[in-house]
């Protein structure tokens, strides 16, 4: 090769590394959280930083799921066929308990270990996780039947991975989608037209067979489904099963699989139900109130990919500067890029603080106080930290250059995945005005909340904050207001949450930027500060000599 093509000044490839161990704000907080790494968790982190498991990540969105709707002899198929990269990323999820493992309540903490993994191994690949997503969250709608709970928990905790469609009966474990919007409904599922009537009563309760169009099934290779439909009684909430006892398929029609934005490796679809055998679930009318516990698990792990594809992107900003030069300098230690990068990374330790929190909430669900932070807390996050998803990404990219808008830095594909969170499972909102809906109909809510940002009120610029906010709830806030209010809300209780980790120097800075406005209207507009350099570091994809020493 001719001297011009020689390659300097390039970074090498963040590859082989420790996911875990190199995110220190992620460390900081499960500590915070009162949680010591599991074992899986180690082993994922080193997993997730593999060249092998990337590369999984790539060929997955390469190669996209195509729809199979017939066999060569015109038989119909309805089967969606994925990329083998896409069903390794499954493979270790379902290993690693990312599913619906935790509800087995073997161990101590394990909806907080499960969202620390989820967290971790979504930077490989956004798009698999949705079934398995759906799969954790279905499992407290599902009770609302003991004997399909019976039948069906088993399966969806397993850890393992059987893509083979068979009878649940057959199959050592097994996935759960869900079908809720329909095309002139969206999120207004009381505008619904699938029709359910009633055939008989097995073993397993109430049987109806199903008729009508989803325009949003996602992941329709899972095993079973949850679903809305219209009763004489109201809109009702079933259980749809792929394949039937005797082995034949369900009459569950995939019409096509939707061209996304992002979320490639994913497969999200439209369906047409033909008299699909399904079982009721909860009682008729009463499908909304069976089917939001799936709902408000689903949020959650929005929240938490959302703050994973943050961190992935921050980190290869991170990386990327500290190996490029520009000007005679190495990017990361020119003032005006370590200002962007710290206002990244304190994106990123914000989002994960309030994920753990949240999660930890989960594990201490059967406490009244931490019940009411769990729900009003991940409308909060479900709002705010997936909104800043594309703001801090579209600036991690630019960190890149013109190298970030190359499809081969990955940086694209972060950038098309970051909407999505704020969309799916009610958009921004939505899940406003539900704030608002919980905190007049549950007002324990409210007291939750302020029992939890209570101890950081010694500071006055967030005790200043916080009697703004409570006046402004004094005071009513109007629909229209929604959104400043869970804003102001969210601020204010990862600013709380920060400012508990005394070894973090994020949190004064987080304080100083967002709670008393010393901030511009983009990221990178901090005020100057000796903390930038600390944060970026603190921030930095590179092992900790020290905590590998502790550990």
């Amino acid at each position: 090769m001719g001297a011009t093509h020689e390659v300097f000044n390039q970074p090498p490839p963040l590859i082989d590394y420790d996911v875990f161990q190199t995110d220190r704000a992620l460390r900081g907080a499960l500590a915070r959280e009162a949680a010591a790494p599991s074992p899986e968790l180690l082993e994922l982190g080193l997993l997730a930083g593999s060249a092998q498991a990337l590369e999984w990540g790539r060929l997955a969105n390469e190669h996209p799921p195509v729809l199979r709707t017939h066999d060569r002899y015109g038989a119909r198929l309805d089967e969606v066929e994925f990329h083998p990269a896409y069903h390794e990323l499954m493979r270790v999820a379902t290993r690693y308990g990312l599913h619906a493992t935790p509800w087995s309540g073997a161990k101590d903490a394990s909806h907080l270990q499960r969202a620390a993994k989820f967290y971790i191994w979504g930077q490989v690949d956004a798009g698999h996780g949705c079934p398995i997503s759906m799969t954790y969250a279905a499992v407290p709608a599902l009770r609302a039947n003991a004997s399909i709970a019976a039948l069906w928990e088993p399966a969806l905790e397993a850890a393992a991975y059987d893509p083979e469609l068979r009878p649940i009966a057959d199959k050592q474990s097994a996935t759960c989608g869900m079908a809720m919007t329909e095309k002139q409904g969206g999120s207004d599922v009381r505008a619904n037209r699938t029709r359910a009537v009633f055939s008989h009563r097995d073993d397993l309760g109430d049987a109806y067979v199903l008729t009508g169009h989803k325009w949003f099934c996602s992941a329709p290779m899972s095993d079973a489904f949850l679903v809305l439909a219209q009763t004489d009684a109201g809109l009702t909430c079933f259980l749809m099963p792929r394949i039937l006892d005797d082995g034949t398929r369900n009459a569950i029609r995939i019409q096509r699989l939707k061209d996304k934005l992002g979320n490639r490796s994913n497969a999200s679809s439209e369906i047409e139900l033909e008299d699909a055998y399904a079982l009721l679930l909860g009682e008729p009318g009463r499908g909304v109130q069976t089917i939001v516990e799936m709902v408000n698990y689903t949020r959650l792990d929005c929240i938490n990919g959302s703050a994973s594809i943050i961190r992935k992107a921050a980190a290869e900003a991170i990386h990327h500067a500290s190996h490029r030069s520009a000007f005679g300098k190495a990017l990361v230690d020119q003032p005006l890029m370590q200002n962007v990068l710290a206002d990244i990374a304190i994106e990123s330790e914000a989002a994960v603080a309030l994920l753990l929190r949240l999660a930890r909430a989960v594990d201490n669900a059967l406490d009244p106080a931490e019940a009411a932070l769990k729900r009003l807390g991940t409308a909060i996050g479900k709002y705010y930290v997936c909104k800043r998803a594309p703001a801090a990404i579209g600036e991690a990219l630019e960190c890149l250059g013109g190298n970030g808008y190359v499809e081969e830095s990955g940086m694209p594909r972060l950038y098309r995945e970051a909407p999505l969170n704020s969309i799916w499972e009610g958009s921004g909102n939505i899940n406003a005005l539900d704030v608002l809906r919980i905190l007049q109909k549950q007002p324990e809510t409210l007291s939750a909340y302020s029992a939890e940002i209570e101890p950081a009120l010694t500071d006055s610029r967030l005790r200043g904050a916080a009697s703004e906010v409570m006046q402004l709830l004094t005071d009513g806030v109007s629909e229209s207001g929604a959104r400043a209010l869970v804003e102001r809300m969210a601020l204010l209780w990862q600013a709380a949450l920060l400012a508990r980790d005394t070894a973090s120097p994020a949190a004064d800075v987080f304080i100083e930027s967002r709670i008393s406005n010393r901030w511009g209207r983009t990221l990178g507009t901090l005020q100057p500060s000796a903390e930038h350099k600390k944060i970026v570091e603190r921030a930095a994809p590179v092992q900790d000599v020290e905590y590998t020493l502790r550990r």
